[in-house]
C-alpha cells in the first residue's frame, strides 16, 4: 500500500514503479531519516500532539529500526518505494496505531530535504578531513626532502627551478581552497527544513526551530516554499566536489608524467601501481590515471543536477529525486580518490638528482640574466631582449649558454649564476619558489591546516 493509497482506485503500475522507487539507492540516508524522525516525534510532543508514553514508544521503536538497519536484519517491504516509506511503513508494524503518528505534522517533501541536508553535512565534513590528509602528506614530502628542486614548468616546457616542496605547497593551497569551498557550502545547508511540510506549513502547533536545534542546525527555514524545493546545498556541494576533483586529476596527470621513463623523476610503492596482462617489465601510475578520470564524473555530476533543476516551478517536484544519486556518487568517488592519491604519495619516492639535474638546466638561467642586468639599471625589456639573443647564439652555435655570456660586456655580472642550485636561490621574493621564502610558506600552510580543522 502507498502513502497515497486513498486516493487512488488501481496500484501503481510496474512500470511506473520501476521509473519511481528510490529505496535501491537512497537506503543509505536511513540514519539521518531516523534521526529526522526521532527530532520530528520529540517535536510533536513538544506541541501535545503526542503524549508522553507515545514519545518514548515511538522513539524505542525507531531505535530498534536502526538496529535492523546497522546489522542487515531490516526487511524492505514490496510497498516500501524509499527509505522514508519503508521506515514508516516498519514503525508501524513495530508499534501500531502510534507508529501511525509519526507522520504527523509532517511531508514526504520536508523530511527527504531534512534527510538529505543531514547525509550532506556529514558529507562535507569527511571529505574535507580527507582533503587535509593529503594536504599533510604532501607538506610531509617536503619536510622529508628540504633541498630536493626541480624544473618549475609553464606550457609543459622547463622554465624556473622550484623546490619541491613548494611545487607540492601550490597543490596543497589549492586543496585548502576546496576544503573552503566545502566548509562554506556545508554553513549554508545547517538550515533545517523539517516543520516546512509538502509546501505551505501545517495548522499544528509545531516549532521547527526546536527540531532545527535536535538535530543541530543553526537555524529553522525562513520559507517553507523555499525550504522543500531548494536543492542549493547540493548543487553546491557537487560543484566544491568537482573543482576539488579537476585538482586531483592535475595531481594525477602530473604524476604520470613523473613517473614515466621520459621525465623520470618519481616513482610510486607496488602497492600503488598496476602490472600489465601482456607487458611484463610495465609498471602503470593506473592510481594517477584514474584520478583524473575520474574528475570528468565528478563535473558530469554536477551538470547533471544543474541542467535538472534549471526549469522547475516551485515548490516540490518529483525531478528533484534526481539529486541523490549523483551526491552519492560524488562523495564516495571523490573520497576514494583522495584515501588513494594520499597513499599514492606517501609511497612516492623522489629522484632529487633527475630532477636536480634538469632544473640545472643552464636555460633556465635567462631569467637571472635579465634581473642582474635590471639590478645594472637596464630596463627590463631590453634586458629580456639581450638576454634572449644571447639564448638564440647559444642554441644556433650549439654552445653552452655559460659560455655565450662570457663575451658580453657584462659578463662579471653573471659570474655564479650557472653554479647547481644558484638560481634557485635567488628565488627569494615573498612566496617564491626558492629556500629563503619557504619557511614562512610552510608556517603560513600550517597556519592554515590548524584553522581549517578547527573550522571542520
Amino acid at each position: 500500500m502507498t502513502l497515497w493509497s486513498g486516493r487512488f482506485a488501481s496500484p501503481m503500475d510496474e512500470t511506473m514503479w520501476d521509473l519511481s522507487e528510490s529505496y535501491s539507492f537512497d537506503h543509505v540516508l536511513y540514519a539521518y531519516d531516523i534521526a529526522g524522525s526521532k527530532a520530528h516525534v520529540e517535536g510533536l510532543a513538544l506541541a501535545g500532539l503526542l503524549s508522553d508514553d507515545e514519545c518514548a514508544t515511538l522513539l524505542a521503536t525507531l531505535d530498534t529500526i536502526q538496529r535492523e538497519f546497522d546489522d542487515g536484519t531490516f526487511v524492505r517491504a514490496a510497498s516500501d518505494e524509499d527509505v522514508h516509506t519503508a521506515i514508516e511503513r516498519r514503525a508501524t508494524e513495530l508499534a501500531g496505531d502510534v507508529g501511525a503518528k509519526i507522520h504527523t505534522a509532517r511531508s514526504r517533501n520536508d523530511q527527504v530535504a531534512t534527510a538529505l541536508r543531514l547525509f550532506t553535512r556529514d558529507a562535507t565534513g569527511e571529505i574535507a578531513r580527507l582533503t587535509l590528509a593529503l594536504v599533510e602528506v604532501l607538506e610531509s614530502i617536503g619536510e622529508r626532502e628540504p633541498a630536493s628542486y626541480l624544473p618549475g614548468y609553464t606550457h609543459l616546457q622547463r622554465a624556473q627551478p622550484v623546490l619541491l616542496s613548494h611545487h607540492l605547497r601550490a597543490h596543497a593551497f589549492a586543496l585548502l581552497r576546496d576544503v573552503d569551498r566545502l566548509m562554506d557550502a556545508r554553513d549554508r545547508l545547517n538550515v533545517s527544513p523539517l516543520g516546512a511540510g509538502a509546501l505551505a506549513g501545517t495548522s499544528l502547533g509545531i516549532d521547527p526551530a526546536a527540531t532545527a536545534a535536535r538535530l543541530g542546525f543553526t537555524s529553522a527555514f525562513a520559507n517553507s516554499l523555499d525550504a522543500v524545493s531548494d536543492r542549493d546545498f547540493v548543487a553546491e556541494t557537487l560543484f566544491a566536489t568537482a573543482l576539488l576533483g579537476v585538482h586531483l586529476s592535475r595531481m594525477g596527470e602530473e604524476l604520470v608524467l613523473w613517473t614515466s621513463t621520459e621525465f623520470n623523476v618519481a616513482a610510486l610503492g607496488d602497492d600503488f601501481t598496476t602490472g600489465s596482462s601482456m607487458l611484463p617489465q610495465k609498471k602503470n601510475s593506473d592510481v594517477a590515471e584514474l584520478a583524473r578520470a575520474k574528475s570528468g564524473r565528478l563535473v558530469g555530476n554536477l551538470t547533471g543536477l544543474l541542467v535538472t533543476l534549471k526549469g522547475l516551478p516551485l515548490s516540490y517536484n518529483r525531478d528533484l529525486q534526481e539529486d541523490k544519486e549523483p551526491l552519492f556518487d560524488s562523495v564516495r568517488q571523490v573520497g576514494l580518490v583522495l584515501r588513494a592519491l594520499a597513499g599514492a604519495y606517501g609511497s612516492m619516492i623522489f629522484h632529487s638528482d633527475v630532477a636536480q639535474r634538469a632544473a640545472d638546466d643552464e636555460l633556465l638561467v635567462a631569467t637571472d640574466l635579465a634581473e642582474v642586468l635590471v639590478e645594472a639599471g637596464v630596463p627590463f625589456r631590453h634586458a629580456h631582449e639581450r638576454v634572449g639573443k644571447l639564448v638564440a647564439e647559444a642554441l644556433s652555435s650549439g654552445r653552452p649558454l655559460s659560455d655565450v655570456v662570457k663575451d658580453d660586456a657584462d659578463a662579471e655580472r653573471f659570474e655564479g649564476l650557472f653554479e647547481p642550485g644558484a638560481s634557485l636561490e635567488r628565488r627569494r621574493s615573498p612566496g617564491a619558489a626558492g629556500p629563503l621564502a619557504s619557511g614562512e610558506q610552510a608556517a603560513r600552510l600550517r597556519r592554515e591546516i590548524a584553522a581549517m580543522t578547527e573550522r571542520i
